[in-house]
């Protein structure tokens, strides 16, 4: 499989997992309570005890069927992710944009990292779902601030190196749209 296959095959399907989880999300939605983002960054068991309340049951199993569908969700844009940041700093040392490229060693690997930062927050949330461990709120919090943290610097290394492609060849403005001398 080349590079431009996987990053098609990951990304749809990282589109049909979300798909996949709206219903879920739309049921937690329906109890009054918050979304899963918000479970995600719960910070305490105080506030996964009254989120809980919040959902009920129904909120609560909704929560789990997106939890676990979220495990092949990570797995998907981890691979996107992976593969785009890679894309994006070989087009950038093809073309000589120097920082891009040096920036490029550094955050290759955070599609994956975000990934299994996710991976050890939902094993966190599930956990918690089930009654195990007052410290494991806390745990999530960290997990998903990480995650995110590092989705924040791949989607923005990702618009940049699209914002310098778009600019032409050297990241400059296209020979044919400069004015004349």
């Amino acid at each position: 499989m080349t590079r431009k296959q996987g990053l098609i095959a990951s990304a749809i399907a990282s589109l049909l997992l979300l798909v996949a989880m709206y219903p879920a999300e739309q049921r937690m939605g329906d109890t009054g309570g918050p979304g899963i983002i918000t479970y995600e960054l719960v910070g305490s068991q105080d506030r996964a005890d009254e989120i809980f309340g919040e959902w009920g049951d129904k909120g609560q199993d909704a929560a789990r069927q997106s939890l676990w569908i979220d495990f092949a969700y990570l797995v998907a844009y981890g691979i996107f992710f992976t593969l785009a940041l890679a894309a994006t700093r070989d087009l950038a040392r093809k073309r000589s944009w120097r920082r891009m490229a040096s920036v490029g060693r550094v955050v290759v690997p955070f599609g994956a990292l975000s990934a299994g930062f996710d991976a050890l927050e939902n094993t966190c949330l599930l956990l918690t779902l089930g009654g195990a461990g007052s410290a494991l709120p806390v745990l999530a919090t960290v997990f998903a601030a990480c995650k995110f943290l590092l989705l924040a610097i791949t989607v923005g290394y990702l618009l940049t190196g699209l914002a310098m492609r778009l600019l032409g060849p050297g990241g400059d403005v296209p020979a044919e749209s400069k004015p004349a001398a």
